[in-house]
């Protein structure tokens, strides 16, 4: 949903197998009857089972849960030492924060949803503008502030 640019899509999904969704209250702990800290590969959807996680400690489905979280929804993408910010968040997010650590640099990164619309108005890292949209990482200890503008 996320390549699809489907944005509402994209987090109701997500939000369907999180487990802190499942957890929230005593009755619906009861229905997931699974443990609320581990990715479950499934939520039955079958009469009596509906709601109850499955498959957890599944080997890959945490490594597939990060991946869609920070990748296809935040949209935090390094190829190569390239950082790019490619989100598919709902346009009821105004805003969030990353902190990225990349060796001894820190990227502080605030992603605003001010236009609610697809592709970045503005990139800025420390204020000054980048036209490429993206920048190169670089390990040598400083810290960067980085804002990108939707």
């Amino acid at each position: 949903m996320a390549i699809l640019n489907r944005k509402d899509k994209t987090l109701k999904l997500f939000n369907m197998i999180n487990p802190i969704e499942h957890s929230k209250t005593e009755e619906l702990v009861d229905i997931y009857k699974v443990e609320p800290y581990v990715i479950p590969a499934d939520i039955y959807g079958r009469l009596n089972m509906i709601g109850r996680g499955g498959w957890t400690w599944y080997t890959g489905s945490s490594s597939w849960f990060y991946k869609a979280g920070i990748e296809y929804i935040l949209g935090l993408k390094i190829n190569k030492g390239i950082l790019n910010i490619e989100p598919c968040i709902p346009n009821s997010w105004d805003e969030y924060k990353i902190r990225y650590e990349y060796g001894t640099s820190i990227y502080n990164i605030t992603v605003k949803n001010l236009y609610k619309t697809d592709g970045i108005k503005e990139f800025l890292v420390n204020g000054e503008r980048i036209e490429e949209k993206q920048i190169k990482l670089i390990d040598n200890g400083k810290i960067y502030e980085v804002e990108v503008i939707f």
